[in-house]
């Protein structure tokens, strides 16, 4: 039987013991992230050490500031390539708490529909409905709710909000009715309205009591004022972390432009759709062009909220805060099928990026938005604890149900088509063209140049030989974006729960004061933390 010792301490002076320790254990960020030091670090060479847990998992609050301006409640954006946000992720990724970036690599014409889809998704009093008159016909209702997705639609003697409302059309009145039908044949005449100046709680009272479908807000004269629809009802207890902005209960709708003058046409149109948030597309952000834009947007459109970028270092940085900017956008060549970093020889490892630039922007209220790198839930929690408000997704969202293309199979396996937006495939879309001639949100069937997103992010335009700056592919099948957000936002708060900190602002303030601690990790280490030792 082994020796017994003795002279062991007294397991009740286990925290004096402890104090004792001329530091705590592991490493501060600001010690982790010296690059002098360690160099630069990707989110797989550091580890955050677990703290305690004294509270369950759904106690974590993942809301998180994206904007100067605006919150949402869990810390996740769609980024704007055109394999992975269009109008159905924008809408999925508003509704389950984050927001979808709408990329610019179509016609601006398409590209405010598909704002319009989004602001016209869920909303609480509708206050700019589509209004038809009685002289309309049945084809266009059909025609509505072939590029919006809709057809509940009041109508008013003049066609227009503010008339005298005398009717409403839903999908029922248009069944297997002729196209050629005038509205006043077809509509419901006999109608459910509730008087202007009722709250909202009330409104939706009188639509559940009524178990009508829309229901019609007009003043004391009987015009038309605003609409209210029962699927919004419904959406908001289903999706009770959705991203509206406060005043008008509407989703939030954020898309990306360029910075030439042509995007300044095409930010006019965005803002007359309801645009809530830019995102200023540039592989490089320091440039004069950004500046301008900047300057420019706060000049014309005072309450759009601008994201620039991409940035990161701190000087870069601070260009676009002084020029106005309310959030940027970190990371250059660290996306899966980003290549810039090996061709240009110019970029950063994500997360010192994100360290640096959101340890700066800080400083003057400016939040960051780790852009690229994003693999797993790991990569999100390690991003928002080196300060970032939010992660950009590109990667890990294409191949769901509601990013754009079809499925089809590769080597036995069910994928979608993903691509960079500096792929030569993605530089050569767009040249004369139908715009948005087909699909869901067609708006004109004219022919017309679309100005190429790719190549005005990279700088591009002028030069006869294009050089890639990513590549293309697919990726597997990963079902609908509804059911894989929530097993994002789960994630991370199971992460928080075992760091010790029950939300993301009180994770950034752990970190900031050294409570949080880190551990870099070598190769063998990266090997061990991974799936091993596994025969099959």
């Amino acid at each position: 039987m082994p020796e017994q010792h003795t002279d062991y301490l007294d397991p009740s002076t286990a925290f004096e013991v402890l104090k004792s320790y001329p530091r705590k254990d592991g490493l501060s960020a600001a010690d982790l992230m010296d690059s002098r030091v360690h160099g630069g670090l990707t989110y797989n060479d550091f580890l955050l050490l677990p703290g305690k847990i004294d509270f369950p998992a759904s106690d974590v609050v993942t809301e998180t500031r994206i904007t100067r301006n605006v919150a949402l409640k869990t810390p996740f954006l769609s980024s704007p390539m055109d394999t992975v946000t269009e109008a159905p992720m924008a809408i999925a990724m508003a509704l389950l708490g984050g927001v979808g970036v709408i990329h610019h690599n179509q016609s601006p014409d398409a590209q405010a529909a598909m704002v319009r889809a989004v602001k016209r998704h869920e909303n609480g009093f509708i206050t700019d409905p589509v209004v038809l008159s009685p002289s309309h016909l049945v084809e266009d209702v059909l025609d509505i709710k072939a590029r919006l997705g809709f057809c509940g639609i009041p109508i008013t003697d003049t066609g227009a909000l503010g008339g005298k409302l005398v009717g409403i059309v839903t999908a029922r009145d248009i069944q297997f009715r002729d196209p050629q039908t005038p509205l006043r044949d077809v509509m419901t005449t006999t109608l459910v309205t509730a008087p202007l100046g009722i709250t909202l709680t009330e409104a939706n009272d009188i639509l559940r009591d009524s178990k009508k479908g829309k229901l019609p807000i007009v003043d004391s004269q009987g015009n038309l004022i605003s609409l209210l629809a029962r699927s919004d009802l419904l959406k908001n207890q289903s999706y009770p972390l959705a991203s509206k902005k406060a005043e008008s209960k509407q989703l939030y709708a954020a898309a990306a432009v360029g910075t030439r003058p042509a995007d300044r046409e095409r930010l006019t149109l965005l803002v007359e759709a309801g645009l809530d948030i830019v995102i200023l597309d540039s592989s490089q952000g320091n440039s004069v062009y950004q500046i301008d834009m900047i300057q420019w947007i706060k000049a014309t459109h005072p309450s759009l909220e601008v994201i620039a970028g991409n940035v990161v270092t701190r000087e870069q940085a601070a260009s676009l805060i002084a020029a106005g900017a309310d959030a940027l956008r970190v990371g250059m060549g660290s996306g899966s099928i980003c290549i810039t970093q090996e061709v240009m020889a110019v970029g950063r490892p994500q997360a010192t990026a994100v360290y640096a630039v959101a340890e700066f922007a800080s400083k003057f209220g400016v939040p960051v938005i780790a852009d690229g790198g994003i693999g797993n839930v790991g990569h999100i929690v390690k991003a928002l604890a080196l300060g970032a408000g939010a992660v950009m997704m590109g990667g890990l969202l294409a191949g769901t149900e509601e990013a754009p293309g079809e499925y089809f199979y590769h080597e036995g396996k069910r994928v979608k088509a993903y691509r960079g937006m500096g792929s030569l495939e993605a530089m050569e879309q767009g040249t004369s063209k139908k715009a948005a001639v087909k699909g869901q949100y067609a708006s004109s069937n004219k022919d017309r140049t679309v100005e190429n997103a790719a190549t005005s992010r990279y700088f591009s335009e002028s030069s006869a030989v294009k050089v890639a700056q990513g590549v293309s592919g697919d990726v597997q099948d990963k079902g609908s974006v509804k059911a894989f957000l929530p097993y994002l936002y789960v994630g991370v708060q199971h992460s928080l729960q075992d760091i010790g900190v029950k939300s993301i602002a009180a994770l950034q303030k752990e970190v900031k004061s050294g409570n949080v601690r880190f551990e870099l990790r070598t190769a063998s280490a990266q090997v061990e933390g991974g799936v091993h030792g596994l025969n099959s």
